[in-house]
């Protein structure tokens, strides 16, 4: 009876209990994760979409920085101030600082470029008071200090390698010719020598700007030695050359080995101690001033710019150093080096220290200035400012 009433209770509780279908619950399981799944793969694509949008954005190149806070300080870059030229310039008509040349443009190549020109009076005929002046292509001409005495502004100035100092010889008033050397704007002035040499052996400076050589004289016995002179020792000392050399127009080439000067044999090259080198070929053997003075020297000396004046215009008291005709030419062949000048016959020629030259022309309104390569080929052509038509080319310097 028991086991009867046991089963009746069991059939009344399977009644009572619904049927599930375990097929259906695993797949709408199966499909619940697939979807989770399908919604973590979309937000990691968008994750990695947004860092590639964000990287891109990164490294435009045009897109400007994001704002900074509004407590951060803000940061503006100025430009790196133009160095103030040395010296000062004063102003004086045609002299304008800051104004252009007129007329002509530079075409420099980066490795060739124009040295800063200095400039004297072409004539000291009318001249009373003789300013120095300086100019670079591209710039406004600058005028320096002036001279006590004009002439010495043509043929016994020189001016020192870096442009900041200028060495020349003067009269006393008392019979004695002294050297002095000055800053270019003329402060700073110093006697540095007395009794020297102002008809032949001008002053001129070594490519170190301390040194000076110079030829003694005696009112008489005439001139004497060549000495160096160091401008910077306390007491002035002197290296005197052992050499007997009746020269002028000395000319340093900028590797301080060699010095060309003008003799009665033609033009010789030295050394630095006065010890002779080698002569240069003479281009006329009847007549050695047809080799002409020396008007520059090339960095290494193996080239010469010559100012070949025939005897009727080689007066030096004239002043005048573009009187004759100007020649380039190999110191060691005396071959004549030709300039691409179209034509045009040039007024002065001076070296700089990369090898190339600065060469002056003229031109129908005045003058322009030429830079040509140590491989003789014209790099530009600027046309010089109206203000240094009656001015001369004393010096170039880097």
């Amino acid at each position: 009876m028991n086991d009867q009433r046991l089963r009746l209770d069991l059939t009344a509780l399977a009644d009572e209990v619904t049927s599930v279908d375990l097929r259906d619950r695993t797949l709408r399981t199966s499909r619940r994760l697939g979807i989770q799944r399908a919604v973590a793969t979309s937000a990691a694509a968008l994750v990695l979409v947004a860092a590639a949008a964000g990287t891109a954005f990164a490294i435009r190149p045009d897109q400007s920085p994001p704002p900074l806070p509004a407590d951060t300080p803000s940061v503006t870059a100025s430009p790196s101030p133009t160095p103030t030229p040395t010296p000062t310039p004063s102003g004086s008509a045609g002299d304008t600082p800051g104004a252009p040349p007129s007329g002509g443009s530079s075409t420099n190549t980066p490795s060739v470029q124009f040295g800063k020109l200095f400039y004297g009076p072409a004539s000291v005929a009318q001249v009373k008071t003789a300013n120095l002046r300086s100019w670079r292509p591209g710039n406004s001409p600058v005028r320096l200090g002036a001279l006590p005495e004009p002439f010495a502004s043509v043929e016994r100035v020189s001016i020192s390698p870096d442009g900041r100092r200028v060495a020349w010889v003067q009269g006393d008033g008392e019979g004695s010719i002294n050297l002095y050397t000055a800053d270019v704007d003329g402060s700073g002035r110093q006697r540095m020598r007395t009794e020297v040499d102002q008809t032949c052996v001008h002053p001129v400076w070594s490519p170190d700007g301390r040194h000076l050589l110079f030829g003694e004289w005696n009112e008489a016995e005439g001139p004497g030695r060549y000495g160096v002179l160091d401008t910077g020792s306390a007491n002035r000392t002197v290296r005197w050359w052992a050499s007997e050399l009746a020269g002028c127009n000395p000319r340093w080439s900028s590797d301080g080995a060699t010095i060309a000067m003008n003799t009665h044999d033609g033009v010789v090259l030295l050394d630095s101690s006065g010890n002779r080198k080698h002569d240069m070929p003479v281009l006329d053997p009847s007549d050695f001033l047809a080799s002409g003075d020396v008007m520059s020297l090339s960095p290494h000396g193996d080239r010469i710019a010559l100012n070949r004046r025939d005897s009727g215009s080689r007066n030096q008291e004239a002043g005048v150093l573009t009187s004759g005709v100007v020649v380039v030419r190999a110191t060691q062949t005396g071959k004549e080096i030709r300039l691409p000048l179209g034509g045009r016959k040039p007024q002065q020629v001076y070296f700089q220290t990369d090898g190339s030259m600065v060469v002056r022309v003229k031109t129908s309104n005045g003058y322009a200035v030429l830079l040509v390569d140590e491989d003789g080929r014209k790099i530009s052509e600027t046309a010089e400012p109206a203000s240094l038509k009656n001015e001369q080319i004393l010096a170039v310097v880097d």
